[in-house]
C-alpha cells in the first residue's frame, strides 16, 4: 500500500496462489465445522425459515435441543473469520490515509482517495448488512425486515 511501485514484486503468482488456497481451505474447514454442528441438532415441527437463503443462525433458532455449543462455534467463527479480515482492512485503510495525507497537491489527494472510494463503499455496505442480518435476527422476530437485510447481505454486495 505504501510502496505501489513494488506491487508486482510483492504480489507475485505464488503469493496470490497461497492466498487463494488459504481462503479456500479456511472456508472449507469452517463449512465442515458448521455443518457437522448443525447435523447434531434435532428440529421441532415448525421448519419454516423466513429468508431467501438458508442462514445458519436461522436454522439453529428452529432446533429443539440445546444450541449453546452451536452458538459458541458460530460466534467464535464470526469473530475469527469476520473480525480478522475487518482488522486487516482497517489497518490497510489507515496506511492508505496516512499515505494520502503525505501527498502535497490537493488534486493528487482527491485522485488517490477517489480510487479507494468504491472499495470502501462496498466493504462498508458488506459489513453493515452482515451486521444488520445477524443483529436483526437476534433482536426481532419480524421476518420481513430480516429477509430484506438478508437480500442486502447476500445479493447486493
Amino acid at each position: 500500500i505504501c510502496h505501489p511501485l513494488h506491487y508486482m514484486v510483492i504480489m507475485n503468482c505464488r503469493l496470490c496462489g497461497f492466498l487463494v488456497l488459504g481462503s479456500w481451505v479456511t472456508t472449507a474447514l469452517n463449512s465442515l465445522l458448521q455443518s457437522s454442528m448443525a447435523l447434531r441438532l434435532s428440529f421441532c415441527t415448525d421448519l419454516k425459515i423466513p429468508h431467501f437463503v438458508c442462514e445458519l443462525n436461522q436454522l439453529v433458532l428452529l432446533a429443539c435441543n440445546d444450541t449453546f455449543p452451536n452458538d459458541m462455534v458460530m460466534y467464535f467463527a464470526a469473530i475469527l473469520l469476520g473480525g480478522g479480515p475487518l482488522a486487516g482492512i482497517l489497518y490497510s485503510y489507515s496506511k492508505i490515509v496516512s499515505s494520502i495525507r503525505a501527498i502535497s497537491s490537493s488534486q493528487g489527494k482527491y485522485k488517490a482517495f477517489s480510487t479507494c472510494a468504491s472499495h470502501l463503499s462496498v466493504v462498508s455496505l458488506f459489513y453493515s448488512t452482515l451486521l444488520g442480518v445477524y443483529l436483526s435476527s437476534s433482536f426481532t422476530q419480524n421476518s420481513h425486515s430480516t429477509a430484506r437485510a438478508s437480500v442486502m447481505y447476500s445479493v447486493v454486495t
